[in-house]
């Protein structure tokens, strides 16, 4: 099975993602507003599902560490987790403490169980591991007993504990009840997944979003690797010089950008390589509907 590496060395771009990042600074850094706040977030954060469950060695952890460096380095501040990721909270916060100078990041995870006191429990253990005072986005992950958990979140945002409350999904399975809620309840920010492969968000999520005000947070954009596999052995077409894109990784995250009612995208990743790569897409022009549907057609034939 081809990676993401073995793809960009087989189409000759990792020579033009190095010489894009190194003019990123003279491109215009995207920035998208929070609806309900009005403070911008760079488009581009990281996820860490499946990544940052590792270990407590020096072998395991470094990778990761640098992971993070390219999140800052690249002007990156949204970390994502959940209780649901293993030891990945603990793992972001220890390798957080360990940056110098600390860098400035925007915290979200999410409250994962059932039950009112252990979704206390679990929150405060989250804050702990994160290393956090204040949460930026908590969330409530996959609807888990939501109804239980949005009315305690809403008590700490009013406390100062976090900042913003949201909901998340990762399938769409879960689009009708989750629209409803949508409807139904006050939230600054809904994370669900939305990829050139997976459009089914553009029914009901993304317009919804767009209607109520609130902001959106997109995970699975390469589908777990599978769009890689799409364009394995293809190289780059013409149209990505047009939006600035060296990699097909960012001509994927930007064909989600080019929806207006997308906020950030969290891919997730274990290599420094790779993250580096992601935030070159967080930069530069965005593709307007007419290319988005031409680059649809050209991916997914």
């Amino acid at each position: 099975m081809i990676n993401r590496r073995e793809l960009i060395l087989g189409a000759t771009a990792a020579g033009l993602a190095g010489r894009a990042l190194a003019a990123a600074d003279s491109r215009k850094r995207i920035l998208r507003k929070i609806p309900s706040g009005g403070e911008e977030l760079p488009v581009i954060g990281m996820g860490s599902s499946r990544t940052f469950d590792v270990g407590e060695s020096a072998a395991e952890r470094a990778p990761l560490a640098e992971v993070l460096k390219e999140l800052v380095a690249g002007g990156g501040t949204v970390i994502d987790s959940s209780p649901m990721y293993g030891r990945a909270e603990q793992v972001i916060g220890d390798l957080l403490r360990e940056m110098k100078p600390a860098p400035k990041i925007f915290a979200a995870t999410k409250v994962w169980t059932t039950g009112k006191d252990a979704g206390i429990a679990q929150m405060k253990q989250s804050f702990e591991r994160m290393g956090v005072k204040n949460m930026d986005l908590m969330q409530v992950h996959n609807l888990q007993d939501w109804k239980t958990h949005l009315p305690v979140l809403r008590e700490w945002k009013a406390q100062g504990k976090i900042r913003y409350v949201g909901i998340t999904t990762s399938t769409a399975r879960q689009y009708a009840d989750f629209g409803a809620v949508m409807k139904a309840e006050a939230l600054d920010f809904v994370q669900f997944n939305y990829s050139i492969g997976e459009r089914e968000a553009e029914t009901l999520l993304l317009p919804l979003a767009r209607h109520k005000g609130i902001a959106t947070m997109i995970n699975r954009p390469f589908m777990r690797a599978a769009l890689f596999q799409r364009v394995a052995g293809k190289p780059l077409p013409g149209w990505a010089a047009d939006i600035e894109c060296t990699s097909w990784a960012q001509v994927f995250l930007k064909w989600i950008l080019g929806h207006p009612a997308v906020t950030c995208i969290i891919p997730a990743s274990a290599k420094a390589s790779n993250m580096k790569d992601d935030m070159a897409a967080g930069f530069g022009k965005l593709p307007d509907e007419a290319l988005r549907q031409r680059i649809a057609a050209d991916v997914m034939g």
